[in-house]
């Protein structure tokens, strides 16, 4: 898995880059498919901002998350990409196994 963290406005420092990693590291746990992950923190007056895009074979999912803290958004960050990542496993799971049954059935 590449993964690339980038700052609009805004240092990543090595702690930042390292929380970032160790919760996106979840997301990778949960669905093995993971081409890449490219995150982008950033700053917008008083509202901290992280935008992930996780590239899957066959689609790929953005998820924004706004907060006062940087750190707070990359949870929420983190929390809705596991559940979207999760959703799209699940929806490929039911898709493979119909399949397998249609053709069985025929």
């Amino acid at each position: 898995m590449n993964l690339n963290i980038t700052g609009h406005h805004v240092e990543v420092t090595d702690a930042i880059r390292t929380y970032a990693t160790e919760k996106l590291d979840r997301v990778v746990r949960h669905f093995d498919n993971v081409t890449s992950v490219n995150v982008i923190l950033s700053v917008d007056k008083l509202k901290q901002k992280a935008e992930a895009t996780v590239h899957v074979r066959g689609k790929d999912i953005h998820v924004e998350s706004t907060d006062a803290d940087l750190y707070a958004a990359i949870d929420t960050l983190t929390d809705k990409l596991d559940r979207q990542v999760q959703k799209y496993k699940q929806k490929s799971a039911e898709h493979n196994h119909d399949s397998h049954k249609f053709a069985v059935e025929r």
